[in-house]
């Protein structure tokens, strides 16, 4: 969230933060949303009937700020297809491996654990299914001799930092031709 806040601060970026939302009141994304003037809204799971009426409380409150694409960033929630359908292609994820690797947790401890060469990340757009939507964009890194799940976290990190906004551009500019 915070690289993507960084690039919406730029000038040239065509994009800007409607809003930051979470499932979870102490979200430090919350905060840091916060401290830079986005706006801000926590909608806790458990103060829902449902995953249905949940879900129609966050997109309440996207269409609220007039939000035209969604960026998930540490959401670990699967969303219906039904909340899913009017955002198709206007909502996405980053996932820290080369999808369709690795799906779902621990993917840099599952990572070393197949003896892969290349790590990385991935932007994919947002299906009902888990890590499952159709990639956007990706970035590789080398799985280096003595790497532990930490190391290789920290240089996958670093490159969904610049991945994530560089792909979210890439979609805004393809949405507007």
């Amino acid at each position: 969230m915070e690289a993507l806040a960084d690039a919406c601060a730029a000038d040239n970026y065509p994009a800007m933060i409607a809003g930051v939302l979470s499932d979870r009141v102490d979200a430090g994304g919350l905060a840091t949303a916060a401290r830079r003037g986005i706006a801000t809204a926590a909608l806790p799971r458990a103060d829902f009937a449902d995953k249905a009426a949940h879900e129609a409380a966050i997109d309440d409150q996207l269409h609220a700020w007039d939000a035209e694409f969604v960026c998930l960033a540490g959401f670990m929630r699967l969303l219906s297809a039904e909340f899913l359908a009017p955002w198709q292609g206007r909502i996405i994820n980053i996932h820290p491996s080369l999808l369709p690797r690795h799906k779902g947790l621990d993917t840099h401890a599952r990572a070393l654990a197949a003896g892969d060469a290349v790590h990385g990340c991935s932007v994919h757009h947002v299906t009902a299914g888990m890590d499952e939507g159709p990639v956007i964009a990706q970035a590789r890194v080398p799985v280096l001799a003595g790497d532990t799940p930490e190391t290789l976290a920290a240089r996958v990190l670093a490159e969904e930092h610049k991945l994530y906004p560089a792909a979210l551009k890439m979609l805004i500019g393809q949405s507007a031709r």
